[in-house]
C-alpha cells in the first residue's frame, strides 16, 4: 500500500512538473511570437533570449540567426535602393547635360551658324561628346547587369599577357590624341590565368578611362609581371594624384573626386572594376601621392600552363 501511495505521489509530482514545463514552454513560445512580431514591424534589434538548458534554446538561437541574416539583407537592400536612387538622380544631369550640348553643336553645324574650319571643330567636338556619352551609358549598363540575377561569368583559362596587350593596343590612339606618352612592359613568358575575358577587359578599360578623364597625366606606364603564384598588372601615371582621404573611397559606389565637376562621370567605373576583380578571385589596390601620380594594381592567381592547351 505504501508503495502504491508513493507511486501515485510520484506520478502526481511528475504530472505537475510536466505541466509547469509545458506552461513555461508555452510562455516562451508566446514571447518568441511577440519578438518575431516586433521584428516584422521593423524592430531589427529584437533578439530571443534562452538559457542553454532550456528545451527551446536551439530554436531561439536559430531564429536569432534568421533575424540577423534578414536584417543584413534588408540593410543591403536599403543601401542598394539608396544607391539606385542617387544614380537615377544624377542620371538627369549626367545624360541630359552632355546630350543637350551635343545637340547644340550639331544644330549649329547643320543650320550654318558656324562654317568652314569652325564647323569642322564643332562636328569633332560633337563626336567626342557622343563617345563620352556612350561610355557613360556602357558603365550604367554594366552596373545594372552586375547587380542583377542575370549576371554570369565564363571563367576559362586564358593567356593574360596576350589579352592585356590587345586591350592596351586599342587605347594607344587615345593616349596619342591626349598627348600622353605610354610605356608598356608585358612579360614575354606565358602568363596563364583563369579569367572572364570580357570582365577583365572591362576592368582595364575602366582603369584607363579613369586615368584619361581625371589624372591630367602626360606619361603612363602599364606593366604586367609574374609574382610567385599570381600575375600583377600595374597602371601608373604622373598626374595630379589623389589625396589620402579620397584614396580610401575611390572604389566606393558613386564616389567622385569633385562633385561640382560636370565632367565627373558616373562614379561607378572603379566600383565595377573592384566587383569584377573580386568575382574572379583577384584583388585590386591603389596608391597615390598628390602632385606625383597614381598607381592601380591588379593581381590574379596563375594556373598551370597545361590548362591553356585543353
Amino acid at each position: 500500500m505504501k508503495i502504491l501511495i508513493a507511486f501515485l505521489i510520484f506520478l502526481t509530482l511528475a504530472a505537475i512538473g510536466s505541466a509547469v514545463r509545458l506552461w513555461r514552454v508555452k510562455k516562451r513560445l508566446s514571447e518568441m511570437t511577440g519578438a518575431l512580431r516586433d521584428v516584422r514591424d521593423g524592430n531589427g534589434n529584437r533578439r530571443l533570449l534562452a538559457g542553454p538548458s532550456e528545451p527551446i534554446a536551439p530554436l531561439a538561437y536559430e531564429m536569432n540567426e534568421i533575424v540577423r541574416a534578414y536584417e543584413d539583407r534588408l540593410a543591403q537592400f536599403r543601401q542598394t535602393a539608396e544607391t539606385n536612387k542617387r544614380l537615377m538622380t544624377s542620371l538627369s544631369h549626367d545624360v541630359r547635360t552632355p546630350l543637350t550640348t551635343l545637340i547644340g553643336y550639331l544644330d549649329a553645324a547643320q543650320k550654318g551658324i558656324v562654317t568652314g574650319k569652325e564647323r569642322e571643330e564643332y562636328i569633332e567636338t560633337a563626336r567626342r561628346k557622343a563617345y563620352d556619352l556612350k561610355a557613360y551609358i556602357d558603365v550604367l549598363f554594366d552596373w545594372f547587369k552586375l547587380n542583377s540575377d542575370e549576371f554570369v561569368m565564363e571563367i576559362v583559362p586564358v593567356e593574360a599577357g596576350e589579352l592585356t596587350r590587345n586591350i592596351l593596343i586599342d587605347w594607344i590612339p587615345i593616349f596619342e590624341s591626349q598627348g600622353i606618352a605610354v610605356e608598356i612592359d608585358i612579360a614575354e613568358e606565358s602568363v596563364p590565368a583563369a579569367l572572364d575575358s570580357g570582365s577583365y577587359t572591362r576592368i582595364l578599360n575602366n582603369l584607363i578611362q579613369n586615368l584619361v578623364s581625371h589624372s591630367r597625366a602626360d606619361r603612363v606606364e602599364a606593366r604586367l609581371s609574374k609574382r610567385d603564384d599570381c600575375f600583377e598588372f600595374t597602371l601608373s601615371d604622373n598626374g595630379v594624384g589623389i589625396a589620402k582621404e579620397a584614396l580610401d573611397q575611390v572604389f566606393n559606389r558613386l564616389y567622385t573626386r569633385d562633385p561640382a565637376d560636370s565632367e565627373r562621370g558616373s562614379g561607378l567605373g572603379l566600383s565595377i572594376a573592384r566587383q569584377l576583380t573580386g568575382k574572379m578571385g583577384g584583388r585590386i589596390s591603389a596608391e597615390s601621392r598628390v602632385g606625383e601620380g597614381t598607381s592601380f594594381t591588379l593581381a590574379f592567381p596563375l594556373i598551370r600552363s597545361e590548362a591553356l592547351r585543353r
